[in-house]
């Protein structure tokens, strides 16, 4: 049980979301720095937003979740992409197609790509700890939304991290992990990939962090501390807002309250 709730605690929807039919075609595609293609889509006209989805998800998790149409309708051009190694894009196993911040590379290429810029991030849970890399590099970015996430992920020695890394990576060095692998597995998560998203997952730190200047919304369900405690997190970002919404870590995301608290932010 303790294993199935730490996995829960990373998810941004249930794990049916990342498998893949072979029958589902993985256009459009965009080629990003490394060669690595990177499969996303677009929909709404307007102000640009870009949704980073969760640990052992993909894009499919947004289409599930009242936020992406609720941001369309309210006059945004709204991008989600599967993260290199989900989904629909290419799944790389080396370790170079990984480290200094590789999907946040793509993230930048691909908007640019798109000739999006000035434009509003949005992440949930490993998404989150993703777009709150973004607020300390130099990215065009306007206002970020970091939802179902506390501090904990601004340590880079992170246990829970490591933990997942290590039985993702070697089976069987945490028994108490082994349902969540296996439930990854029949889910069609590659177990190298997972192991290399946690491996070099950032870890945004308080002094970075203490330095954003843009404005940030910090959203978490009032049933979900499993990342830490989120009011830790609007403690490190000046200026920032906390909104808690009803739901655990898993359910949050595809309230309306969260749909709502995202979309008045945005539309500011």
């Amino acid at each position: 049980m303790k294993a199935l709730l730490l996995l829960i605690s990373l998810l941004p929807g249930s794990l049916w979301a990342q498998a893949v039919s072979e029958s589902s075609s993985r256009e459009p595609l965009f080629t990003s720095f490394d060669g690595t293609k990177i499969h996303y889509d677009t929909i709404g006209r307007g102000r640009p937003v870009v949704l980073l989805h969760g640990f052992i998800s993909n894009s499919t998790s947004w289409k599930r979740a009242a936020v992406r149409q609720a941001l369309a309708d309210a006059g945004f051009k709204v991008v989600t992409l599967d993260l290199r190694g989900n989904g629909l894009s290419d799944r790389p196993h080396a370790a170079e197609a990984y480290k200094d911040d590789a999907e946040l590379r793509d993230v930048l290429a691909l908007m640019k790509h798109l000739g999006l810029t000035n434009y509003d991030v949005v992440g949930y849970s490993r998404g989150a700890i993703l777009a709150a890399e973004l607020l300390t590099l130099k990215a065009p970015i306007r206002r970020v939304v970091l939802g179902g996430v506390g501090a904990d992920f601004t340590d880079p020695n992170w246990e829970r991290r490591r933990n997942f890394q290590e039985a993702f990576a070697k089976p069987g060095t945490h028994p108490d992990l082994r349902p969540a692998v296996e439930n990854a597995k029949r889910a069609g998560a590659d177990t190298i990939v997972m192991a290399r998203l946690q491996e070099f997952q950032p870890a945004a730190s308080p002094t970075k962090l203490k330095k954003v200047k843009i404005p940030v919304l910090i959203v978490n369900g009032d049933q979900d501390r499993d990342n830490g405690d989120p009011q830790k997190l609007v403690d490190m970002i000046p200026g920032s807002k906390l909104i808690v919404v009803p739901g655990d870590h898993g359910g949050a995301m595809r309230t309306p309250e969260f749909a709502n608290a995202v979309v008045q932010f945005l539309t500011r």
